[in-house]
């Protein structure tokens, strides 16, 4: 069978009729929550050999890569942003880097969703892989922080397809292998957030001659990989196909009908709310003091533009709403998002909190030990969705597994604020690296939720975005809280303990400041009076101001963690949606596109 040619035709399966047809009646409510509608055939439905096929195998190798792609486009460049600007800077808006990233992404998660839901994925997923070329590019060769900033917006935007795995392969395998679809894309991510730091720093310090270029020109070729498996082989349904049997209303079997009814006011709104409220919240501290006009009025402009949003969507004459606001009426997904997102706060907060917390309390002079300790927030994440990916549906009770697995993850995390010491070290590598494991097992459950718990799985993009969408602003908010929680214990901190141990020692009272100042920067060299007993005094001072600076925001984690736990009361347990209905299948129009031949196979 040649790489163009589907496998045994799949013409034979129709959609199957739906008890409900919420699309055309959105006001009305289902009339059992148990009721899922929308799929398109079971697994007794599908051709001998489907799961085995080059078109299955090929698009979930590409989704898996374009994951690893996608989340390795933030993880490889955050651990080294100050390199970066030493080398095409000094520019103070190089932290713009990582900030509008994640920007672009949250903004374009929903929209992905709900235009491939309507129009078909395939142009979509094809087109973010393109983008990520085009991005990796402009990175890999940026002269100026302004041109790399650029390229991080194509990379955010590319990244909203990449990240979206998780309704793509929901929609292709039944229902009840849908955590360990998930799972086994979560395996992919090892080699991005799992070992980002030790990839990063290798590229700085092994090979100077590209330094931290290298990161691009590696993703370059993933991205590369990724386009060339999703040109090949991902043809899911068209739009043809998804509009083919519509039931009663108006009909909207045209193109036209979307382009004229689409709700673009409502992009617009959700798209500006996201953009202003997320870098405020990311500004603050960073580019400019929370307390200043610009960040404060940043957060609030956005907040209201989000109000705004939600209004508009709720009462505005519009057919085509942009997110379908009866999935905030289902009790069981709106559970899954704030506790999905309370998860993820856990690594991106930690991302950015446990490498400061290795470079000041165990650095040993070599910065690939700093890297190797810096992976374990990645790889315990990861190895938490691995784990429950593959072990929810068979432990079932998926809601007592999230109240559990967050529990224990949320006292590991708390447990960690009782280790102080450097010589500490390797307690704290495990308290932190079992807190994220657990809260990653949470995490997992509650991304397959997302779009497990959807009653029309017609809707399974838009739930998939918009969750993703909602999960980045959570986490905007958790690591903004974590951030501003250690900066201010740190200001507090540091004049407390440092200036009596260092004078102590014999600094000059005049070389106080340089010095504070050089154990930020990584450097003393040039402060007046820094004998070696000064220093030796001097960083442990250091490093005790450090080390309750970081007590504190372990300890704050257990208002989150309470949160937390206490959301997932609101959870579902799924074992009622665990069966063997398929939402989509690979190549099932016999029009779907001229490059797929009609040449029928009966075995793979």
């Amino acid at each position: 069978m040649s790489i163009t040619e589907k496998p045994e035709s799949l013409a034979h399966v129709e959609v199957q009729p739906s008890s409900f047809d919420h699309a055309n009646h959105p006001d009305k409510p289902f009339a059992s929550d148990d009721v899922v509608t929308g799929y398109e055939t079971t697994v007794e439905g599908l051709p001998k050999g489907y799961f085995r096929s080059r078109f299955f195998i090929g698009t979930m190798l590409a989704t898996g890569i374009g994951l690893w792609a996608g989340t390795s486009a933030f993880s490889y460049a955050a651990p080294i942003l100050t390199q970066i600007n030493q080398d095409l800077g000094p520019d103070p808006r190089y932290t713009w880097i990582a900030l509008v990233y994640n920007a672009a992404l949250a903004v374009c998660l929903a929209p992905v969703g709900r235009l491939s839901d309507i129009f078909g994925r395939r142009y979509y997923f094809i087109g973010g892989a393109v983008m990520a070329v085009v991005g990796t590019i402009v990175c890999a060769t940026a002269k100026s922080i302004t041109t790399l900033i650029g390229g991080n917006v194509l990379l955010g935007m590319a990244s909203a397809t990449q990240l979206s795995f998780h309704f793509v392969v929901g929609e292709l395998l039944p229902m009840k292998y849908r955590y360990m679809g998930n799972a086994v894309m979560y395996v992919f991510a090892i080699a991005g957030p799992g070992v980002a730091p030790s990839i990063s720093y290798s590229f700085i310090d092994r090979y100077p001659s590209v330094g931290w270029r290298g990161i691009y020109w590696l993703l370059l070729a993933i991205n590369g990989v990724a386009l060339v498996l999703w040109t090949l082989f991902y043809f899911p349904p068209t739009f043809a196909k998804k509009h083919q049997n519509q039931s009663e209303g108006e009909d909207k079997s045209s193109i036209w009908y979307w382009i004229r009814h689409f709700d673009y006011v409502g992009i617009f709104l959700s798209s500006a709310g996201f953009v202003v409220f997320l870098l405020g919240l990311s500004w603050g501290g960073t580019v400019y003091p929370w307390a200043s006009a610009g960040t404060i009025a940043t957060i609030v402009i956005g907040f209201v533009i989000l109000v705004v949003f939600v209004l508009w969507e709720i009462y505005a004459p519009i057919k085509e709403p942009l997110v379908p606001m009866h999935l905030f009426k289902n009790t069981e997904w709106v559970a899954s998002i704030v506790v999905l997102g309370v998860g993820a706060g856990v690594y991106y907060a930690f991302a950015i909190i446990w490498p400061m917390q290795a470079a000041v309390m165990y650095d040993e002079g070599n910065i690939h030990h700093v890297g190797a300790i810096s992976n374990i927030i990645g790889l315990g994440m990861t190895g938490g969705q691995i784990t429950g990916g593959f072990l929810a549906a068979k432990i079932g009770k998926t809601k007592y597994q999230c109240m559990f697995t967050f529990f224990v993850g949320g006292v590991f995390l708390a447990c960690a604020a009782i280790v102080t010491r450097p010589e500490d070290k390797a307690a704290a590598i495990a308290l932190v690296t079992l807190g994220c494991y657990w809260v990653g097992w949470t995490e997992s459950i509650c991304l397959s939720n997302a779009t497990i718990c959807v009653h029309d799985q017609r809707q399974i993009g838009i739930a998939g975005g918009m969750a993703g969408s909602l999960r980045a602003a959570i986490c905007g908010v958790l690591t903004a809280v974590y951030t501003v929680i250690l900066s201010n214990r740190l200001s507090t901190n540091i004049p407390k303990y440092v200036p009596d141990a260092v004078i102590g020692a014999g600094l000059p009272e005049s070389s106080v400041a340089d010095f504070i100042a050089g154990l930020a920067g990584g450097s003393l060299d040039g402060v007046r009076g820094a004998t070696e007993s000064v220093i030796a005094a001097g960083v442990s001072a250091y490093q005790e101001a450090n080390a309750m600076a970081f007590q504190t925001v372990y300890l704050s984690t257990i208002a989150f963690s309470v949160i937390g736990v206490g959301v997932t009361w609101f959870a579902p347990n799924t074992e009622k949606y665990m069966d063997e209905k398929v939402v989509a299948t690979l190549g099932s129009d016999d029009k779907n596109t001229a490059a797929v031949s009609e040449k029928r196979d009966s075995e793979v």
